[in-house]
């Protein structure tokens, strides 16, 4: 049954239900913290009248948080937690863990500091954690006024923190770019009263907000996240495969952050699968990753570009055009997959016509122990994934089990069957499907996102170009400045993904672009100081990227810039160009450029035939398929 839908701008409550006795110890603290914790997310977080904020020195603060209070903020900020426990997306921070670096810009969901409550104390210990509390603020240079306003409202279950100016060589970079200069400001000011707190907060960049603006928990996500905590943590069962699916813009992303960060409170790594190519996690776009997650990540994924531990670089946003191709590479990089730790895999919001048939087939190929179906109560998006939905329906390429009394049969009429229980077969995909019902403003709508998806594309790709700023630099160092690897055109081999490009085009195709930085098994052989060119796509290891920066046909040279370390590029023996380019921003920001910028001009006439960009037409039917392909 759907979960009772929840009070706007309220976290329903419920009563937690508890886990079955044959759970491992570890499951059972976890559902004792988790429960705790939806205990306190149940309630309204008190008024931000309580709040306490000092200034502790130029560009510090000091935040004292009551029991059970909550800050929420857009900024960026470092936090380091002096006493007590907060919890941030759903990681807990206590004071003997390090600092954590937060980034919570208006594009995305809103972070929010929570209060953790701490155990009661005997008061024999009172005096004893109002020293502690001193000696950590002592220990982080805080000043003696700000440390005796904070000991004036200290209490044994508070939280006290310390929050610093952020200013990172990723966030110069992307700043200094004028579309995204005010990145971390927020689009409007909320409060009309600006409190000496407030002054406070802005002096280390961050400004408070709505409630509303943070993650909301629906009574449905609760109880789905209930569950697969305790999956993960017991002992006595196999590791879980959880795989999140549903339309665009329900907060799959969202979820699975938070779900990663409550995992690593009791976990030492999780294992991350990225099937959205559109929108990745811990890449730029147009890849399929595994990633091993051993820290939790407290923002948008433009702040935390790294390098998984497998990768493939599809080379476009869609899979529409070679959904073949995308089947290969998701069994490629899963193929890596240990199952020694919990996996969580992320999906693509195309769920209507062959997206959902393309689903059907992954998860298939993937053999989830979990599904998280993500969809709004008012309209549903797509079926039901219960498995006897998958076990009948058939894939782009796969086949489903076709039913003795009824070969044709519409996705309604496959959605309410149920089978005998001499009709269930032996073949049919074993997982628990959790529904879960989003309940924050636009959920659902695609058209409604607070940023187009082409722009967070573009924001991934600079915050892993900003790998290129070296950290002890303060000011910005343009990219044109940066002196770029030469790599023979012998010694690599070339790829154009997404088109057929004709050999004599192929450099004008090269020069300026985005490539992936790859490793093909066969050894590059070349008769000629010429560019070698390969006539398939290969599937093969991408070890990063890099933007084309020039290509001297004098000297047969590429001129590549990359952040990837030198040891790794010795591997790299191919070039793959995809139908990902590089950001406008960057082409037409340089800095230090007198005259005409290099590769931009205005002088371009949209009316000639062929120079508009290709509209693929998504109004067919394909007829060996039962189900019809809505692409709308």
């Amino acid at each position: 049954m759907p979960a009772r839908r929840g009070l706007p701008g309220r976290r329903p409550r419920r009563a937690p239900v508890r886990p079955a006795a044959s759970r491992g110890g570890r499951a059972e603290a976890a559902w004792r913290e988790f429960a705790a914790s939806f205990v306190r997310a149940g309630m309204v977080p008190p008024a931000e009248a309580g709040l306490t904020a000092v200034e502790a020195a130029e560009g510090a603060a000091v935040l004292l948080l009551a029991p059970q209070q909550a800050l929420t903020f857009t900024g960026k900020c470092r936090l380091t937690c002096l006493y007590g426990a907060v919890r941030v997306l759903g990681f807990a921070i206590a004071s003997h863990q390090p600092g954590q670096q937060l980034f919570s810009p208006p594009t995305h969901c809103a972070l929010a500091l929570e209060a953790l409550p701490a155990a009661a104390q005997p008061a024999a210990d009172l005096r004893q954690l109002r020293a502690a509390a001193r000696a950590a603020m002592r220990a982080h240079r805080v000043r003696r006024q700000a440390r005796v306003k904070v000991m004036a409202r200290f209490s044994p279950q508070c939280a006290v923190v310390l929050l610093e100016h952020l200013d990172t060589p990723v966030t110069r970079f992307l700043l200094s770019h004028p579309p995204l200069s005010r990145l971390f400001e927020p689009q409007k000011k909320e409060e009309p009263n600006f409190t000496p707190e407030d002054a406070v907060l802005a002096s280390v960049g961050i400004v408070k907000c709505s409630p509303e603006r943070g993650l909301l928990v629906s009574e449905s996500m609760f109880l789905a996240l209930e569950e697969l905590i305790q999956a993960c943590c017991a002992e006595d069962e196999g590791v879980p495969v959880i795989m999140v699916c549903g339309p665009k813009n329900v907060g799959k992303s969202t979820f699975n952050r938070y779900l990663i960060n409550l995992l690593l409170n009791h976990l030492p790594s999780v294992e991350y699968l990225e099937c959205d190519i559109g929108q990745t996690e811990f890449t730029p776009p147009g890849c399929v990753s595994l990633t091993n997650v051993t820290e939790p990540f407290l923002g948008p994924p433009f702040t935390h570009q790294r390098m998984p531990r497998k990768m493939v670089y599809y080379g476009q946003p869609s899979c529409e055009q070679d959904s073949e191709r995308y089947v290969d590479v998701v069994k490629y990089v899963f193929n890596s997959y240990k199952k020694e730790v919990p996996l969580v895999i992320n999906t693509m919001g195309w769920v209507k016509g062959e997206g959902l048939l393309l689903l059907t087939d992954i998860i298939r190929l993937l053999s989830p122990s979990h599904i998280v179906q993500m969809d709004v109560y008012d309209w549903k998006a797509m079926a039901p994934l219960t498995p006897e939905y998958v076990h009948l329906a058939p894939g782009l390429y796969t086949k489903g089990k076709q039913q003795p009394k009824c070969k044709q049969m519409n996705a309604s009429r496959a959605e309410n069957w149920k089978p005998s229980e001499g009709e269930r077969d032996t073949l049919a995909p074993e997982y628990k499907l959790l529904y879960i019902h989003p309940e924050f403003p636009r959920a659902g709508v695609a058209g409604e996102a607070r940023v187009h998806s082409g722009i967070l594309r573009d924001m991934a790709i600079l915050g892993y170009l900003g790998q290129l700023q070296p950290p002890d630099v303060g000011s910005v160092l343009p990219l044109q400045s940066l002196v770029p690897y030469q790599v023979p055109f012998n010694a690599v081999a070339l790829r154009v993904i997404h088109t057929d490009v004709a050999p004599t085009n192929i450099m004008y195709a090269m020069n300026a672009s985005w490539v992936g930085l790859c490793r093909i098994p066969d050894e590059v052989r070349s008769q000629t100081d010429g560019p070698v060119l390969l006539t398939q796509t290969p599937v093969c290891d991408c070890l990063g990227f890099g933007i084309v920066r020039g290509v001297d046909m004098e000297k047969k040279l590429y001129h590549i810039l990359t952040p990837v370390p030198p040891e790794n590029l010795r591997l790299v023996n191919c070039l793959l160009l995809g139908n990902i380019a590089v950001p406008n921003c960057i082409l037409v920001s340089q800095q230090g450029i007198e005259g005409e910028i290099p590769y931009v001009t205005s002088e371009y006439n949209y009316s000639i035939l062929g120079s508009g960009k290709l509209k693929k037409k998504k109004h067919f039917k394909r007829r060996e398929f039962m189900f019809p392909c809505d692409f709308t």
